[in-house]
This record gives structure tokens, C-alpha cells and sequence, in this order.
């Protein structure tokens, strides 16, 4: 094996592998660094719910091989209403899907070192250089990026990583069979991406309903654990006793058992990132964060975080005089902000208020929401402020003015 590279990736997630796919395709020496067996690859990294939509699989050309099924509509629900909206999505089957990344960029040109853990960075003259694993292992390139997520053994040394545990937020989900989809109290889920909002499942989150085909969906819930939390938990519960709690209280669950195996565990950043690159080096995916601040999409922007880094290196490495300094890197940071996740920080103030509004205001949000025209919920997703007012009521003033006294004291 050699042990220089144009580019070294440490990480072998959907951000990681499709930065060296998008490498190799450009003619680069590459190499991922991934903590996992190969054979096993990605039995402790298959975390994601992994609902996505039509945008990304076109522009990333993924097959509809890795796809469970192709939903038409994404459904919100409240305690005691509901609103549809259509909008066609694809639930991945995760680990299928990443597995193709590393197959496709592979037959690319990329190479994959599995068994491989990262520890640190190797460092001349504080610029990396280098990356440091399996103890006293080392590996050399021109960019080094960090892609294994919230741990970030990279990006943290080099002092870019800015993960703030407050703004952690958990999840767990189960893919189960024997659920009711079309249940008569509630809205029809068939070919449906269903997300709730109800502080009695899931206090300062939302819980969610994935259709996978006939009587199957993934079924999860993740919180922060913020003041929401605090204000609406219960006592001595887990985050596996809230799961546990829906399926014992919602009757579509009456009838339905987990498949076996089928438990994920995940956990990302809501907040805006610090520094994305330095000196020879980007941190992209979930590393940043990426994650989709309100509803949880982390494929999209992880991809997109992904293309954006491999745009820059080819920049960086290009010219007769390749640059691969911070200011040179520095292109990843604007295509990050105007590209991966525009407007990121007015979602994620409308996420914080989102999740500090009570149970009643979610019902009449459902109301609100059935009564605006068809793009508001688009443009106040992506953070309009215009469309974000339309569905502010003269009641939310208390709500707003308590939000802004806790930004205030922050």
C-alpha cells in the first residue's frame, strides 16, 4: 500500500464516500480510512432512517436498488390533527446504499482501508499533513478530511470541530411489520413519510413513521435534550422508554412486532458549525454538522457536504501551483454556506421555537399549515422569514418573547 495520497478521507459514510467517489472520478489518488471490518461494514455505522428524496438520488445517480420504497407524501401530525403534503421521498435502505458509495467509488479508482482507526492528526509546522490510526500506523496527502462524524478525532485537534453536547440530539428506531398504515384515526401513511409532534412521545422532538411497504415502516423518535425536554419529559425515562411508550399507546402498533436486528441508534449536532477547513484540511458530513436542522435529513446535506469538499480540492490541486493553504480551502466554506445548507441559521431559530411551542400549538400549526398555500411550508422550511410569519398567530407573542429572552441570556 502507499502511504501518500492526494487526498486521505477518514470516514466511509455517505459524506466521506461520496467525496472520494467524486475524487476518483476526477482523476485523484485517493484513500478512506474506515473504523469497521470490511465484512461487517456498516453493521455499527447503520444508524440513519434514511428518507430522502428524488434530488438526491438524480444528482448523485443512486440506483433504485437501495430503495425500500417510494413514498408520495409527507405527512405532519399533532396530537389531534394532521396535514399532508405532496412530496415524493425514497426510504434508503441504509446499509445497502452505503455500501453501493463504496462499491461505485471503487470501481472509480478510490481505495477503501477497512480495520482502520483514526486517532489523530500528523502535524508539520501545525499544518496536517498526515493521519494517524491503528495506534502507530500513518498515511500521508496533500487534503486530509474528516468525515467520521460527531467523534472527529481530526477536526477537533486542528481546532474546527465545535460540537456542542447541548445540541446534541439521540435517536433510536426500529423497522417493524404488522403496523396498521391506514389506520381510521389517523391519516393514511401508505407511501408516506410521517412526522408527529407531540411532547407526550417525544418532549423537545418528533416521532416518526416511515412506510416500507405493505405492513412495514421504520418507527422512531429523537429529541434534544433542551428546556422543551425539561419541560414536558417524564420522569426516569430513556429515550427507548419513550419509543416504547408510543407503541404500547398508538393503535396502529396494536398488532405490530420489531424485526429482529433492525434497531438503529444514531445521534447528531442541531447547530451552526465553526470553523470547516484550515490548512490542507475540510471536515465535512455530520463532522460540521450537516444534518438538516428542523426535520432531521442528514443524507442530502451530507452528499452535498461531500461534492462541495471534492470541488474544492480539485480547486486546491489544479493549478501549476497547487494551493492547498486555508485560504485556498476556504472555497468549501462558501460553497457550504450558499449551497450544502443556505439560510442555515434562520431554520435552525425557527427548529429551537419549533420545538419549545406546547402540544396545543402544534394542533393549530396542523390548521395553519391546511389553510396557507402550497409553498409555504417549502419556503419556511428553508427559511423564509415571509412564509415563517404567515404562520405566526398573535397567541405565539408570549412564546416568541420568552425564545428571545433565552437567546439573549445565551
Amino acid at each position: 500500500m502507499s502511504d501518500r495520497f492526494d487526498v486521505v478521507i477518514a470516514g466511509a459514510g455517505p459524506a466521506g464516500a461520496q467525496c472520494a467517489r467524486d475524487l476518483a472520478q476526477r482523476g485523484y489518488d485517493v484513500v478512506v480510512l474506515e473504523t469497521e471490518a470490511e465484512d461487517e461494514f456498516p453493521r455499527q455505522s447503520n444508524k440513519s432512517t434514511a428518507g430522502t428524496f428524488p434530488s438526491m438520488m438524480a444528482a448523485f445517480g443512486i440506483p433504485d436498488d437501495v430503495v425500500m420504497n417510494y413514498t408520495h407524501d409527507v405527512v405532519l401530525e399533532s396530537p389531534n390533527h394532521h396535514f399532508v403534503e405532496q412530496q415524493p421521498g425514497a426510504v434508503l435502505e441504509f446499509a445497502e446504499f452505503k455500501r453501493f458509495l463504496v462499491a461505485d467509488s471503487r470501481e472509480e479508482g478510490a481505495e477503501y482501508w477497512f480495520d482502520a482507526r483514526v486517532s489523530r492528526p500528523i502535524t508539520e509546522n501545525g499544518k496536517p499533513v498526515g493521519v494517524r490510526y491503528n495506534g502507530g500506523e500513518e498515511v500521508y496527502g496533500d487534503i486530509i478530511i474528516d468525515a467520521t462524524g460527531p467523534a472527529a478525532p481530526l477536526a477537533k485537534e486542528l481546532g474546527v470541530s465545535d460540537l456542542s453536547r447541548k445540541k446534541q440530539a439521540i435517536g433510536v428506531e426500529y423497522e417493524m411489520e404488522g403496523i396498521e398504515i391506514n389506520h381510521p384515526e389517523f391519516a393514511n401513511l401508505t407511501n408516506s413519510m410521517m412526522l408527529r409532534l407531540d411532547h407526550d412521545l417525544a418532549p423537545g422532538g418528533y416521532s416518526w413513521i416511515f412506510h416500507t411497504g405493505e405492513d412495514q415502516a421504520k418507527v422512531g423518535i429523537c429529541y434534544l435534550q433542551n428546556q422543551a425536554h425539561e419541560n414536558y419529559g417524564k420522569d426516569g425515562m430513556g429515550i427507548d422508554d419513550y419509543l416504547q411508550y408510543w407503541l404500547d399507546t398508538d393503535p396502529r402498533f396494536a398488532d405490530a412486532e420489531k424485526l429482529e436486528g433492525k434497531v438503529h441508534r444514531g445521534s447528531a449536532h442541531i447547530q451552526m458549525p465553526g470553523e470547516l477547513s484550515t490548512d490542507n484540511f475540510m471536515a465535512i458530513g455530520d463532522t460540521v454538522p450537516t444534518i438538516d436542522p428542523l426535520w432531521g435529513e442528514g443524507i442530502h446535506k451530507g452528499m452535498q457536504s461531500g461534492r462541495a469538499a471534492a470541488t474544492t480540492a480539485d480547486r486546491c490541486l489544479t493549478p501549476d501551483n497547487p494551493d492547498t493553504s486555508a485560504k485556498g480551502t476556504a472555497i468549501y466554506n462558501k460553497l457550504w454556506h450558499s449551497e450544502v445548507a443556505p439560510r442555515m441559521r434562520e431554520r435552525l431559530l425557527m427548529t429551537e421555537l419549533l420545538y419549545l411551542a406546547p402540544n396545543s400549538r402544534y394542533d393549530t400549526l396542523m390548521q395553519d399549515l391546511a389553510e396557507s398555500d402550497e409553498n409555504t411550508l417549502a419556503k419556511a422550511n428553508a427559511g423564509n422569514l415571509k412564509a415563517m410569519l404567515k404562520l405566526v398567530r398573535v397567541r405565539d407573542v408570549p412564546l416568541l418573547a420568552r425564545f428571545a429572552r433565552e437567546r439573549l441570556s445565551e
